[in-house]
């Protein structure tokens, strides 16, 4: 396809036969492309990436090899969906890799958002070099590339790697999603099988749960991040709100305020829910979340994630306030 530009007459795939064909013909692309050789895959468990892995198992099997790392910046229950899913049920040959302490470590104490940026995107490139330095006879790298992607920054998407990688490796890459748009994605990943929860899976941030445990991350405060989000993402699913509402989740800013538990005095955390709908992410507008319902939210809050005693809702659309809080 020359210079990446998908073709004006190339069909939209709205539907699971036009998913089949395109499934189809991707898989002897790539058959014919790869060979024998081996293909190395960074598999985060987002949609991109597990629909690039689903075709290229259904296509060379056992050739692909995956790598996921967990730096413990994901939502509760990922790292084990991706086991779940591409190990135990797709029968993926897949390298897990968790590399909790090695990412908190690095940044311990660090506030500054952009150089917790940095860091995690940094180190993970690190992580991902020092395994694929293990293997042998790989000649392929593939990248859940997107079209808006190529559109946006001339095909490199960083968060997948090959814009980080060692110049030394050589790879030709392998982006069978490459001329798709988000929502066709979608589609060819539910034809291929994979459960709605990572099909639909809401946008989440390259640094994860990073940019959420806003200001120096601590394990503590991380993980009431993570407990709060579990939370609210269960709650919205119960009540219909799941697949109505763009993105919603849990901030814990690193601030804390007096509270009273039992006659005793607190000094906690506060745990602030976001929950937006927007057509491009320039702008949002605010969720309204029914009141008893968000009352029901709190309160499991408060008596199931340690170290917190508020729970605030944040009214800001876009602009000023962006979606994310760093």
């Amino acid at each position: 396809m020359e210079k990446n530009v998908r073709p004006a007459d190339m069909q939209r795939i709205t539907t699971e036969a036009l998913a089949n064909a395109f499934i189809e013909e991707q898989v002897n692309l790539m058959r014919n492309q790869i060979g024998n050789n081996k293909v190395l895959l960074a598999l985060s468990g987002g949609v991109d990436s597990s629909v690039v892995a689903a075709l290229l198992i259904k296509a060379i099997g056992k050739q692909l090899i995956c790598v996921h790392v967990n730096h413990g910046l994901l939502r509760k229950g990922e790292p084990e969906q991706v086991i779940e899913v591409f190990r135990n049920q797709m029968d993926a040959n897949l390298i897990y890799i968790d590399a909790t302490d090695r990412f908190l470590d690095k940044l311990a104490g660090v506030a500054d958002p952009e150089e917790k940026r940095k860091i995690i995107g940094g180190e993970f490139i690190r992580v991902f070099e020092e395994e694929a330095r293990k293997l042998t006879d790989v000649k392929f790298l593939a990248q859940g590339t997107i079209y808006p992607d190529i559109l946006e920054s001339d095909g490199v998407k960083a968060h997948h790697n090959v814009g980080g990688l060692p110049e030394d490796f050589d790879f030709e890459l392998v982006e069978p999603v490459k001329l798709l748009f988000k929502d066709e994605v979608r589609v060819v990943g539910k034809a291929l099988g994979l459960p709605d929860n990572m099909v639909y899976r809401q946008p989440f941030p390259g640094p994860g749960l990073g940019v959420r445990c806003t200001g120096a991350i601590t394990r503590d405060r991380l993980e009431a991040v993570r407990e709060s989000d579990a939370i609210l993402r269960e709650e919205f699913a119960k009540n219909g709100l799941q697949g109505k509402v763009w993105q919603y989740f849990t901030i814990v800013p690193d601030y804390r305020s007096t509270g009273v538990r039992d006659g005793k005095r607190l000094w906690d955390w506060p745990v602030v829910i976001r929950a937006v709908n927007t057509k491009d992410a320039m702008s949002a507008t605010v969720e309204n979340i029914p009141f008893e319902l968000m009352t029901h939210i709190t309160s499991r809050i408060l008596n199931e994630v340690k170290g917190v005693n508020r729970v605030l809702y944040d009214f800001t659309p876009k602009p000023c306030g962006t979606i994310e809080w760093e």
